[in-house]
């Protein structure tokens, strides 16, 4: 399953979890019949709704697209310090390499 079925099928349960909610008015009971419905655990669609929430604006907490911007940054930093640290063993090799050449 690709990551963007996965995310229509989270969007579905969220949106069935509503549904469920506006109709009967149960508010505890709705998440856990909709994971076994969809055959999912109750606290991986109860965290899709709480993150749904999130994103709509409905409750304080960090937005998955601030979360997927995170992600990016740490990974832009990750492979920015690595470059680094390859351009500093470069600088240190040929460093070494010429003061043995002005030795000679």
């Amino acid at each position: 399953m690709c990551s963007s079925d996965l995310a229509e099928e989270k969007a579905s349960a969220v949106r069935m979890v509503r549904s469920l909610q506006a109709e009967t008015g149960m508010t505890h009971g709705a998440v856990k019949r909709v994971a076994l419905q969809l055959g999912y655990g109750v606290e991986s669609v109860r965290s899709w709704v709480k993150q749904a929430d999130v994103d709509a604006g409905a409750a304080p907490g960090v937005t998955s697209a601030e979360s997927a911007r995170t992600r990016e940054l740490e990974q832009e930093n990750r492979e920015l310090r690595r470059a680094n640290e390859i351009l500093r063993r470069a600088a240190t090799f040929f460093g070494a390499e010429l003061d043995r050449q002005q030795r000679r």
